[in-house]
């Protein structure tokens, strides 16, 4: 097998605290596109806290041009350093000094968008994860904090604007046409959270008042013409920044606070201190350019990265290990910030979606790891849904188990005990448990073990007694490197709903709750060994059970609901969670009820009890448009692969066609009527993305698609009209998805009158060539083909190749499962060809394959083939990892 890399294991039980600190660095840049040089003077003392006594300095550092090295003002010859491809190696330092490296790159030239490069002619910074390193020579790891002071030079016509971390301590000219600013960060920071900016950039300017009073500038800062569209973003600062003051007490600290938006990033935010690099795409934002989620993803990142301020920056991870430390944390934290902006219902709702989508097959798959890993070849490769959105769900089951009141109190001492240090999940549960005097060791394995635990329900019901058995087991199945499991503690939401569809008192037998306790409506029950019973009195028959209300823990449930209760909750179930999930329960079964006539080539069918339940819910005026919206949807076909391979993709994907098309067929007059309705809640406001108007557009949207699955010409008149009348985006996207798949020569028309009236418009042209590459339509892959040869389609911006590559290997199921294997190929020709000069886009798509395992044969032969052609190439450590863990015991 050919060796992918030299990128060597690490292990989290290998930790060792650094030899020597750099408590202070100085900084210049002497900026030029092709010959940036920068010489960097590092501070360094030996540690206290390391037993071993190491008379070496070791830097890290690659992709750049090693100049001069000074130790105590002594220039060293390269006999008196040892110099390799990924570290600088100083001897006999002494104690303590002063080292000075000056090295030389090309930022043009950095196509990898990691460490500094240019995005639209703009210099801007990568940091994040061992991104510094290729700036200059330097400990970068997330322990060390160093404070920093940064001078930038450059040329005064060209680089007008020059900003870094911190506040601006002096600027001025210089003698050549150039000139000079100097920024200091009096926090110290790791060198991930370093950022420069430079170029000819406009700047959107308003003010905070803290709740000291003190006023903070805030300033984005893009291009003149994009400034308008920064107002949103700069409203949705302001109210982070409040929030972080009202709910936990988080003042920000510094003078300023900047945002810089690039056209070209990886990524979606960095949260750089003081000067956050955001992906244009989560910032730039007005009604005629951006959709309703558009602004909801920009009002959720702006708050994530702000609130990384405290949870990432003045308190950061030890090492990568912890990533999730910061990034849970954070995620919980944005999460409850945009539920209190929104409606607590929708998002939670999308949160568990998500979850199930996009983590539970992470953790079934070959990539499987704990929230905490052990080890890692590549950090890029562990910014994943598992680390971030699975640790945001073991944030919130902490909240759960504690309490607000005694979460609040834990995360207070967390503040107060380790401000200004780097840190571990560890003392985050330490400080959980100091302060609420719950003991937490038993949970802790939330943070240790790979995979989604199964929550097994056995419910017996005694009419003599009237008594209600719950019987909860769990079970972990094995994962790579884990072949068993501990049991974890589980906070099961429950609750009991009577043949009227009310909740019924809940009293526990008195062994198990205070005999005195009244009687609840809905409880939190704790499962901590592999069995557990629970019993509840006077119980009157015909109840059915509520099982993990809320999204209460991020585990599947293993109960054998029959239809008739799951169509009884979808209904009635007071949790819009569990509302939810039993429609998408019902889906479901249709689903594998058509997939197996496919299958077995019988007849395909839809229930009439379905189609009764989905028809009252979309004329459920009572519920709220967003809960319908979501509740009707049909699931995505990948989030089924996993319960049920190995998955027959084309019997699913024929069973979903027919699925939608019955529906048109069967409930247009019902689905135009609803569309009708929502359309005239708000067809006399003007535009503005509120939760209310979002919600109306959402179910409108919703129903237009579903009636223009058949293609009938009243149904795609309605979207034809909604095109043209639109004076907002969202209801132009709405109406191009609903006849996205349409056979119609409308829709040529209208996708051809988009294109061209946005085609100078870069994110307004990402949701193009989304729309065209999830097309489901014979003739999608020769589509794809052909607009890869667009000439507003590039390889080097990542925004484009995931709007177009991306969203065809992850969200076009009929078109990437392909039965003669080319969607897999094209997909790994991409990946082959990106790997070259931007792995991170490289290994987006290569995660398209991560379930091939559990595909057909036949899909799984294809797949099986376009991989390990892959595999036979020398590949970057991203890719390399990937290829490895995806075809080990193959």
């Amino acid at each position: 097998m050919i060796s992918h890399s030299e990128t060597l294991t690490q292990y989290r039980r290998d930790y060792r605290p650094p030899a020597f600190l750099v408590p202070r660095v100085e900084m210049i840049f002497d900026l030029d596109a092709r010959a940036t040089e920068v010489t960097s003077a590092l501070y360094f003392e030996r540690n206290p806290r390391q037993e071993i006594c190491c008379r070496k300095l070791i830097l890290n550092g690659e992709a750049q041009t090693l100049l001069e090295v000074t130790l105590n003002g002594t220039l060293l010859s390269p006999a008196q350093y040892h110099l390799t491809d990924k570290e600088l190696h100083i001897p006999n330092v002494g104690e303590r000094g002063v080292l000075v490296v000056k090295t030389r790159h090309a930022p043009a030239d950095n196509t990898e968008l990691e460490g500094l490069y240019l995005s639209s002619g703009i210099f801007c910074t990568q940091c994040e994860a061992e991104g510094f390193r290729r700036i200059t020579y330097f400990p970068d790891r997330p322990d060390m904090l160093s404070r920093f002071t940064v001078t930038i030079r450059g040329d005064r016509k060209i680089l007008p604007v020059m900003l870094s971390n911190g506040n601006l301590r002096a600027q001025g000219k210089l003698d050549d046409e150039r000139h000079f600013a100097t920024w200091e960060d009096p926090f110290p920071k790791p060198c991930y959270l370093f950022a420069l900016v430079a170029g000819d950039l406009d700047v959107l300017h308003d003010q905070f008042v803290t709740c000291s009073g003190r006023r903070v500038d805030l300033e984005i800062y893009s291009t003149k013409e994009n400034i308008p569209s920064c107002a949103y973003a700069m409203d949705a600062l302001k109210r982070a920044m409040r929030w972080d003051e009202q709910r936990y007490s988080r003042e920000y600290d510094l003078n300023r606070f900047m945002i810089f938006c690039a056209d070209d990033f990886n990524m979606g935010a960095m949260e750089n201190k003081g000067l956050n690099i955001f992906n244009s795409a989560l910032v730039l934002a007005d009604p005629k350019t951006a959709t309703d989620d558009d602004y909801h993803a920009i009002e959720s990142v702006i708050a994530h990265e702000y609130f990384h301020n405290w949870t990432g920056n003045r308190i950061t991870c030890r090492d990568w290990f912890q990533l999730s430390l910061k990034e849970g944390l954070t995620v919980f934290r944005d999460q409850q910030f945009s539920s209190e902006m929104g409606t607590e219902a929708s998002e939670r709702i999308q949160m568990v979606d998500f979850l199930r989508r996009r983590q539970f097959p992470e953790d079934a798959g070959p990539i499987a790891h704990p929230v905490r890993p052990d080890e890692y070849r590549e950090i890029n490769n562990f910014y994943t849904t598992t680390v971030y959105e699975k640790g945001a769900e073991v944030i919130r089951m902490q909240h759960t188990l504690l309490g607000e009141e005694k979460f609040q109190r834990g995360m207070a001492l967390y503040f107060e005990r380790h401000d200004g240090q780097a840190v571990t999940c560890d003392d985050f549960i330490q400080a959980m448990q100091d302060a609420s005097g719950v003991d937490l060791t038993q949970f802790k394995r939330w943070y240790e073990q790979a995979g989604t635990s199964e929550v097994g329900v056995c419910a017996d019901y005694h009419a003599d007694t009237r008594e209600y058995v719950l019987t909860l087991t769990q079970r972990t199945p094995p994962t790579p490197g884990q072949p068993e499991k501990k049991d974890l503690v589980i906070p099961v939401g429950f609750a009991l709903l009577d043949r009227d569809g009310k909740r019924v008192p809940l009293q526990q037998a008195a062994s198990q709750w205070d005999e005195k306790s009244a009687a609840q409506e809905s409880v939190t029950l704790i499962l901590r060994e592999k069995e557990q019973r629970f019993t509840f009195r006077h119980v009157p028959p015909g109840v059915v059970p509520s099982l993990l209300r809320d999204g209460s823990a991020p585990v599947r449930l293993l109960f054998d609901y029959r239809k008739e209760e799951l169509r009884h909750l979808a209904r009635y179930d007071s949790d819009p969670v569990n509302r939810w999930d039993a429609m998408q329960r019902c889906f479901t079964g249709e689903l594998v009820a058509l997939a197996q006539a496919a299958k077995e080539e019988k007849p395909f069918a839809l229930s009439e009890d379905f189609l009764t339940l989905y028809a009252a819910l979309l004329r459920d005026d009572r519920s709220d448009p967003m809960l319908r919206a979501l509740a009707l949807s049909c699931p995505d076909l990948a989030a089924l692969v996993d319960d049920y391979a190995p998955f027959e993709c084309n019997a699913f994907i024929e069973a979903q066609r027919f699925l939608l098309k019955t529906l048109a067929d069967r409930l247009q007059n019902d689905l135009q009527t609803v569309f009708g309705q929502q359309r005239a809640c708000i067809s006399a406001l003007p535009y503005a993305p509120t939760t209310e108007q979002r919600a109306h557009r959402r179910l409108a949207a919703h129903a237009l698609s579903v009636c223009c699955a058949n293609d009938d010409a009243s149904s795609l008149a309605l979207a034809d009209d909604l095109y043209w009348r639109a004076d907002n985006m969202t209801d132009a996207i709405v109406a191009l998805t609903a006849i996205r798949d349409s056979g119609s020569a409308l829709r040529a028309d209208l996708y051809t009158d988009f294109a061209r009236r946005w085609r100078d418009h870069p994110l307004v042209l990402d949701k193009w060539f989304s729309l065209e590459a999830t097309r489901d339509g014979d003739d999608v892959l020769a589509r794809v083909k052909t607009l890869t040869e667009h000439p507003a389609f590039t390889l080097k911006n990542p925004n484009r190749v995931r709007a177009l590559l991306g969203a065809f290997a992850l969200r076009n199921f009929p078109a990437f499962h392909r039965n003669d294997g080319s969607g897999y190929r094209l997909i790994a020709y991409y990946v082959d060809v990106l790997d070259a000069s931007n792995p991170h886009s490289a290994t987006m798509l290569l995660n398209a394959f991560r379930s091939w395992q559990k595909w057909d044969v036949a899909q799984r032969n294809h797949a099986f083939m376009a991989l390990q052609e892959l595999r036979q190439k020398e590949r970057s450590p991203e890719a390399g990892e990937l290829l490895d863990k995806m075809l080990a015991n193959v």
